[in-house]
């Protein structure tokens, strides 16, 4: 007898079946429980209990992993999204991956408005590595991460290669180095930011006609504003105040987080060559790794844009490389460190 039919049966008869612990717990009406459906349900105790924990699992891991792309036999990525939790920033590169890829998003508590935030790398990576367990418990897996996601992607792989899971490799997009994110750097790039931004207007200003500046000037202060609204959405906009609390605590479990040794490859993908001298230090993430390859998208790309069109195809096809180059060479099996290069790509 199938598990599923029988139990949907007896739902008809209005019985209700629930596993607590290695026990089966039911309820009836009164005479709804038939001699025969007793001795059916001591039969199938066993199989009712495995498939009830299973459905049990598969709906924990739908709340974390979100399938941007299921089809494919490959080795699937599943990809920590950035500040925002917003795992459909992966959408684009999971298309130009292909049909043949599977891409699975993992979404941080928090954005049901629900379930709590978690503020420690650490806690949010047990978290994701629980239900890829559950999800894909033998399969090997590629790990990736974007932004601030970065820090999250990197203890992730870290727990899953000490629990002999098998990584391929793990993949950075764009992924400043924890220590970035404290008080005083993050002074310092915002000071450098906001006085290369005066510079900017201030060349555009001298360019333009002396009755163009007011435009020009009124412009650029609905645009600021505008910025401000999205960073500080009002209670009306419950979806914009929900991915900024996320982002808030992940920024604080980033500025936290110090990264252990890990005895594997890390693929980082910058930006463009100029972001590799940025004050986010995203090279650095070289020295807490086996070895490394970092690569550089074309001039003109920028963290906010590198996984969008026109820049998503660009980053799918340096991914495929890599892929292709870790395929035998999984990194919960520690070897030698190789050379890092930088490979930039026009």
């Amino acid at each position: 007898m199938k598990v599923p039919s029988f139990l949907a049966t007896l739902r008809e008869r209005d019985i209700h079946v629930w596993a607590e612990g290695d026990r089966l717990r039911c309820s009836a009406p009164a005479g709804a429980l038939t001699p025969e459906l007793r001795d059916a349900l001591r039969h199938c105790k066993k199989d009712i209990l495995e498939f009830l924990c299973s459905a049990e699992t598969l709906a924990r891991q739908q709340r974390a992993i979100v399938p941007l792309q299921p089809l494919g036999g490959r080795v699937p990525v599943f990809g920590v999204a950035g500040h925002n939790g917003d795992v459909f920033c992966y959408r684009a590169l999971a298309q130009h991956l292909g049909e043949d890829q599977p891409f699975y998003g993992l979404q941080p508590p928090g954005l049901d408005g629900h379930s709590p935030l978690i503020s420690r790398v650490e806690d949010l990576a047990a978290y994701f590595a629980a239900q890829i367990r559950a999800f894909r418990p033998s399969d090997p897996c590629i790990i990736a991460g974007f932004c601030s996601g970065g820090a999250v992607a990197f203890e992730l792989a870290l727990q899953l290669v000490r629990e002999r899971a098998q990584v391929n490799f793990l993949a950075l997009f764009g992924c400043p180095y924890p220590a970035s994110y404290r008080l005083v750097p993050q002074l310092r790039q915002r000071i450098g930011q906001n006085f290369n931004h005066v510079v900017e207007h201030a060349r555009e200003l001298a360019m333009l006609p002396s009755r163009q500046r007011r435009a020009y000037i009124a412009e650029k202060l609905r645009n600021f504003k505008l910025q401000r609204a999205v960073e500080h959405p009002t209670a009306a906009h419950w979806v914009l105040a929900l991915r900024a609390k996320v982002e808030r605590a992940t920024i604080v479990a980033a500025r936290r987080y110090k990264p252990a040794q890990f005895k594997g490859c890390v693929s980082l993908f910058l930006p463009c060559q100029d972001w590799a001298r940025s004050g986010f230090e995203a090279l650095r993430w070289r020295s807490v790794a086996e070895y490394s390859e970092a690569y550089a998208g074309p001039d003109g790309c920028n963290a906010d844009n590198m996984l969008r069109e026109p820049y998503a195809l660009t980053f799918a096809r340096l991914f495929r490389e890599c892929r292709e180059r870790e395929r035998n060479n999984p990194i919960a099996i520690p070897e030698p460190s190789r050379p890092t290069n930088l490979t930039v790509l026009r």
